[in-house]
């Protein structure tokens, strides 16, 4: 048994959910931040069999989309905030952690 971790996008995550569920695996979602964008994301709690998990990486891979977004910056200095030249940055895709559950119990 296996519980994969995987780390979306919001904007990801719903229809993600959805196909998984389709596919009849048992998920989990957790709203989380990033701390870099600090940005909405979703963690998902998804536990597989050993013999499903490169279907269920498939799934996240082909509904996990990276996309650019600008990003606003400030300069910090004696004055104060002051809006600087905002910049490119990739965003999306996913975030796994695989690991091994040593023993399961449904209560």
């Amino acid at each position: 048994m296996k519980l994969i971790i995987a780390i979306v996008s919001n904007e990801d995550c719903s229809l993600l959910m959805k196909t998984l569920i389709k596919h009849k695996y048992f998920v989990t979602k957790l709203s989380s931040s990033g701390g870099f964008l600090k940005k909405g994301n979703a963690t998902l709690m998804i536990g597989a069999k050993t013999e499903d998990i490169e279907e269920i990486i498939k799934i996240i891979s082909d509904y996990s989309k990276t996309r650019k977004e600008m990003v606003p910056t400030s300069i910090i200095n004696e004055f104060g905030a002051m809006p600087s030249i905002p910049f490119e940055v990739t965003v999306g895709g996913a975030t796994l952690f695989i690991v091994d559950v040593e023993k399961f119990i449904k209560l």
